[in-house]
């Protein structure tokens, strides 16, 4: 692996903690469990896909498959926010929320470029969107966006006379 591709920006605990301190933001005062900032995560990035505005990426075939590597990348994120103290984690009965501190409204006001307007758009969407839907809710929403995705690993019908070896 050279230098460059050890310190790229991409699917880094970097991006993902921008697209993750966006909607901690957007949501202030609310605080989130990892499970919904993973699911929130997705929706930014792919809002056309519930509807929304357009997405910031392209939809590639078997994105789907992004909330299973999703996870590990916002918990690095999170701690990076954590430890630039823009990002609190609060332990109550629910188990692990996440909220954004004060001066977390300051660092994204000072990100100015065009990519990072549109991603606090489609933040801002998703907290307005789902911040509203219990957590059950917005795991049928999920379910519905991901039906494709159980297809795909469905076992293929084999005839009763067939048999495979």
């Amino acid at each position: 692996m050279s230098r460059s591709q050890q310190h790229s920006p991409f699917n880094s605990a970097l991006e993902t903690g921008v697209r993750t301190l966006s909607v901690l933001t957007a949501s202030y005062p609310t605080a989130h469990d990892l499970n919904r900032l993973v699911q929130y995560d997705y929706l930014i990035v792919h809002s056309a896909d519930a509807n929304g505005p357009p997405s910031l990426h392209p939809p590639l075939p078997l994105r789907t498959n992004e909330l299973l590597v999703r996870r590990k990348l916002i918990e690095a994120g999170l701690r990076l926010l954590i430890s630039r103290s823009l990002v609190s984690r609060i332990l109550c009965e629910h188990g692990v929320l996440y909220r954004a501190e004060e001066a977390a409204g300051a660092f994204m006001n000072n990100l100015v470029a065009p990519y990072t307007a549109s991603l606090r758009e489609r933040a801002d969407w998703t907290a307005r969107t789902f911040d509203p839907l219990s957590q059950h809710e917005l795991n049928r929403v999920i379910a519905s966006l991901f039906s494709a995705w159980t297809i795909e690993f469905q076992p293929v019908e084999i005839g009763k006379q067939e048999e495979v070896f």
